[in-house]
This record gives C-alpha cells, sequence and structure tokens, in this order.
C-alpha cells in the first residue's frame, strides 16, 4: 500500500462519506433512502476506512451474525461494504483491509467469515471458496404448472411486510438453522430486510406478503413485487419474487401455486432458489423455468479446528487432513477430523495425511455444496491414503445442499 493511504477503524460519523465512496465504486449514484437503510445495520466498530489525505478512498465492513452450517449454527463474520476508490484501485488497499479483517475476526471468536462477491476472482486470492451457489428462474407461467393438486385445508392471507412481520419471523426462525448458508435474523436484520425504499423497486410494486395457514397454523409465507405490463396482445406483468419460505410442503406448493397464477401476469421469476428447488421436479415442463444457476456465499476459513468441529457430518468420518494457508499460518499444518451426524473434534496432529488441500478448498466444501470427490476430480483436493477420498466426500455432504435467499 503507498505511504499517503491510511487506514483506521471507523466511527459512526464516517457513513455518509463511505456510503458515497461505495456507490462510486460500484458505478451507482448515491440514494439517500437506501443510505439510511443500509446505516441502520452499519456497525462502525466493525469496520475499516481507507483515507489519502482528507479524502476517503477506501471501505470494507463486518456485520456480526450467526449462519447455519449443517447441523448446527456457528458465528460467522458477514464481510460487506467492500469498495475502493477509482483513484485508489491496485495500491494494496483491499489486501490490507482483509488482512486486518482476519486479525479482528479472530479475535472476534468467529471460525468463518462469508460473503457475496462482485467478482469472484477478487476474493479467491484471500481464500475464500465458492461454498454455496443459487438457482435462478424466470418461469412462463402460461407453459408451467404444478402438476400436484391442491391438498389439505389450509388457506392463503395477504397483507403487508408490516403487518405480518411477527408471522414471518417466527417461520424464518422455524427453517433458518435447518437450512446451511443461511443467517440469523435479529430485530435490526428485520428492518432491513423488509425496508422498501423505490431504488429496490426497478418499475415494480411495493412489496407484498402472503403467509399459508395450515392446519396447525401459518407454516409459510412469500415476499413479492409485481409489475404493471401489457402488450399489444394483453397483459404481460411480472411477479418478482423476493423469498419464500415453509415449513410444510403443503404450505410449499401452495405459494408455488399462487405465485404463478397472479392475475394479469406472464411471468415469475425469483433469484435465490435452492439447487435442489422442489419446484424443479413438481411443474409439468421444467425448461420452461428458464433456470439458471450462479455463484452466491463465498466463505474463509479463519480458524480450521474450530469450524471444522463446529458442523456435522453425514457419517462417520475420521480422516486426517493436511491444509496449507498463506495468509492465516495458524491453519496451515495435519487436522485430524473425527465426526458423525451427533458431534465433531478436530485436532492437530503429526499423523500422515489421508488428504491434503488449501484453506480455499476446504472452505468450498464446508456448507456440503461442492463434493470433496469433485474437487479431487478437478485438483484441488489430494488424496493421500486410498479410500480416504470416498468416505470423507460423504460425511461432508448434507442430507440438503446449502442454499441462500439475502445479499448482505
Amino acid at each position: 500500500m503507498t505511504d499517503d493511504i491510511t487506514i483506521r477503524t471507523a466511527v459512526a460519523d464516517d457513513w455518509d462519506d463511505m456510503y458515497r465512496t461505495m456507490s462510486t465504486a460500484f458505478n451507482e449514484d448515491a440514494d439517500e433512502e437506501w443510505s439510511a437503510v443500509e446505516r441502520t445495520v452499519f456497525e462502525p466498530e466493525r469496520a475499516l476506512v481507507a483515507h489519502r489525505g482528507a479524502d476517503l478512498v477506501g471501505t470494507a465492513g463486518i456485520y456480526t451474525r450467526r449462519l447455519s452450517v449443517p447441523g448446527a449454527t456457528v458465528p460467522a463474520a458477514h464481510v460487506t461494504l467492500v469498495a475502493v476508490a477509482p483513484t485508489a484501485r491496485r495500491q494494496g488497499v483491499l489486501t490490507s483491509f482483509m488482512r486486518r479483517q482476519f486479525a479482528d475476526i479472530q479475535a472476534a471468536g468467529e471460525p468463518i467469515a462469508v460473503l457475496w462477491a462482485s467478482e469472484g476472482r477478487i476474493y479467491q486470492r484471500f481464500g475464500y471458496g465458492l461454498s454455496a451457489r443459487r438457482m435462478g428462474v424466470t418461469v412462463d407461467t402460461r407453459e408451467a404448472r404444478l402438476m400436484i393438486s391442491s391438498a389439505g385445508e389450509g388457506r392463503l392471507r395477504e397483507g403487508t411486510p408490516a403487518d405480518l412481520r411477527e408471522t414471518l419471523v417466527k417461520v424464518y426462525d422455524q427453517v433458518y438453522a435447518q437450512r446451511p448458508g443461511w443467517s440469523e435474523r435479529t430485530a435490526r436484520n428485520w428492518d432491513f430486510r423488509l425496508a422498501d425504499p423505490k431504488l429496490l423497486r426497478r418499475g415494480a410494486s411495493a412489496r407484498r406478503a402472503v403467509v399459508h395457514e395450515g392446519a396447525a397454523g401459518v407454516d409459510g409465507y412469500a415476499l413479492w413485487r409485481v409489475t404493471h405490463d401489457w402488450e399489444h396482445g394483453g397483459p404481460a406483468g411480472e411477479v418478482r419474487i423476493m423469498e419464500q419460505v415453509t415449513t410444510t410442503p403443503e404450505a410449499y406448493a401452495a405459494l408455488w401455486r399462487f405465485l404463478l397464477t397472479v392475475d394479469l401476469t406472464r411471468t415469475t421469476s425469483a433469484d435465490f432458489c435452492a439447487l435442489d428447488e422442489p419446484l424443479m421436479f413438481l411443474v409439468n415442463e421444467p425448461r420452461r423455468l428458464g433456470a439458471r444457476v450462479s455463484d452466491a456465499l463465498w466463505l474463509r476459513i479463519i480458524d480450521v479446528p474450530t469450524a471444522l468441529a463446529a458442523r456435522r457430518y453425514a457419517a462417520p468420518v475420521d480422516v486426517v487432513i493436511e491444509v496449507a494457508d498463506e495468509l492465516i499460518p495458524h491453519n496451515t499444518g495435519r487436522w485430524r477430523l473425527t465426526g458423525s451426524p451427533e458431534a465433531a473434534r478436530c485436532v492437530a496432529t503429526d499423523e500422515p495425511a489421508d488428504l491434503a488441500c488449501d484453506i480455499r478448498s476446504l472452505g468450498t466444501a464446508y456448507l456440503g455444496d461442492a463434493a470433496l470427490g469433485a474437487l479431487a476430480a478437478g485438483g484441488a483436493v489430494r488424496e493421500q491414503r486410498p479410500g480416504a477420498l470416498a468416505a470423507a466426500s460423504a460425511a461432508f455432504a448434507w442430507h440438503r445442499p446449502p442454499s441462500a435467499i439475502e445479499v448482505f
């Protein structure tokens, strides 16, 4: 980093300059309404700013939240607000931010960090691995219909997100700990999630909410918008789904049936579906879902033994993993992992390695999306003892792959 740039911990009064710097770096115009919303979750004591003289030329932040991982939830640094001014690029600012963040995360006792990457190539060089993917769909609702008939005695009820907030929170809390990749939501996180500034609408309506009430009470909800579009042939509106969360198959089917059949619409889209989204298997013509896969959560393991002991494993495993980590030296070494669906333990060892990989590949496998076997096929994981790869790959998997339904 050049000598004329300094980095320090942020204070609350830095926010306006930070927001302007981020807006410029992301080629956007600053929006006062959205700035006020983002400020509600800003944690200045966990944020960094870079200065050149009086000018703020870089920002980086962390949100303090828990993350669901296979079989457990763990403290996870949610890295965000990362931006460098165009005039300060390629001068070591980001590298300094990352190193300072690693120290802060270790001090906070968080074994992992997660982020959404503007470009994946940026963060892989700091040890982040692609740990959860997402599927987007753009459904031609004239061509795709659910094949299962309406079942049960449930009913749908609409309302504003604000009016239904207590219900939304209750349903989400029942689900989040069971879905690797989902983040804990405090009251402040819900304030942010349900905020509805005009900047986010992009020509659509205000956000709407619908809940499903089953025999035992509310068991699902969806947050969505709709556009008011017409063509020469008639209405051509689009339903845009923000998130859909359910605790029963009945609620899942009922909500999708509703979202695929809203009057005066011809398209339903969602950007944050899971790779194993049941919808793919429930419609009469899956090609008409227009499914596409992209990256979602990138994960960096900060403390190998703590992180590996924090999650659970789909099958019994006893394996020695040799890990290389250039940026956090205490992760480098051999670690003996013993785990099962009920418990796990990870300790340093001098025993011969069964598998070997770098920290990025271990982060990629951590949530159970990428199989160790697939990583080995590409050369990212190396089997040192015959048979170890198949057993470890089965153990690191989970009964459902991770997903991610919110950008933070």
